[in-house]
């Protein structure tokens, strides 16, 4: 491992060189990334940008939710945000900015404390802002896109932006904007509201997840999209494949579009159990389910 200091990089976070991204996923799977780091905050994010080289590939982690890491681990840079990009503040009479490592859940208590009603479903959203607006994250109904008024974005070479959602293209679980940019922070719009409603509302959701989610087991959260007029869960149980494992993968006997590592789960063996998934549900269903995880790094 390698703390870069301020006398000698200019860097204040910390860099370090093949760490396991197991550590790092809410799966508990993957294998080491080249380069890891760990910014203090959006000055010394843009100045370690502009130390790599133009073509070097970086990847973006959060809570390390919706992610499969190969086994192999990951050639080229993972910047680790969650805990780091943290800021959290409202704006204004109804906005909220947040920045991309806070938590969801975070985001959506934060905004009830102050009053402001319309973020309370990202508490179900297991994952950071930043991960929330790269896929337009829903849980419980709501999608992410439909409260943002703003993002801020940086490139490789450190330069901040702020864009309107006018620049991109949203779909479900889609966002498709400029190439070469990453969401830092978020602008969340929001309505003033009752405070003790929108707790209710939260713990009645978070008590939903906890009742139809196996959140006691190592999980990315949902494994495939829904399909148009469908649910993956419904044509997945209807398979019969609750219950169905790889090595240590399973379908989740709770919620069929969940996987779980009953402990000791390789990534091999969820990617493995993921096109499984997609082949005996295509074969007995007609329906070719779309992947919602990302699956990135090199097989072992």
């Amino acid at each position: 491992m390698m703390a870069a200091s301020k006398n000698d990089s200019g860097l204040h976070g910390v860099l370090k060189r093949y760490e396991p991204l197991s550590k790092h996923t809410s799966w508990r799977v993957g294998g080491p990334a080249d380069r890891f780091y760990e910014p203090t905050d959006l000055d010394d994010l843009s100045t370690f940008l502009k130390t790599l080289p133009e073509n070097e590939p970086l990847f973006w982690i959060g809570l390390g939710s919706n992610l499969l890491v190969r086994d192999g681990g990951v050639r080229g840079t993972v910047i680790m945000l969650s805990g780091k990009l943290n800021e959290l503040e409202r704006i204004g009479d109804s906005t909220v900015r947040a920045e991309a490592g806070v938590a969801s859940a975070k985001l959506a208590r934060f905004s009830v404390q102050q009053g402001l009603r319309g973020a309370e479903f990202l508490a179900g959203v297991p994952g950071t802002v930043g991960g929330a607006l790269a896929m337009n994250a829903g849980a419980f109904g709501g999608e992410t896109w439909n409260v943002v008024t703003a993002v801020e974005t940086m490139d490789h070479t450190g330069r901040l932006r702020t864009r309107l959602p006018s620049d991109y293209q949203i779909g479900y679980r889609s966002v498709q904007g400029p190439v070469g940019e990453w969401f830092i922070a978020g602008h969340f719009g929001l309505t003033p509201g009752n405070e003790a409603e929108g707790q209710a509302l939260i713990k009645a959701l978070l008590a939903k997840r906890g009742a139809t989610q196996p959140t006691q087991w190592p999980n990315a959260g949902s494994v495939f999209r829904n399909p148009p007029g469908d649910y993956s869960a419904r044509l997945i149980e209807r398979t019969g494949l609750k219950g169905f494992c790889v090595g240590g993968a399973c379908v989740s006997e709770l919620h069929a579009n969940f996987i779980i590592n009953t402990g000791s789960a390789t990534a091999a063996d969820i990617e493995t159990l993921i096109e499984v998934v997609r082949d005996k549900v295509h074969m007995a269903q007609g329906v070719k389910l779309e992947a919602e995880v990302r699956i990135i790094g090199d097989k072992a």
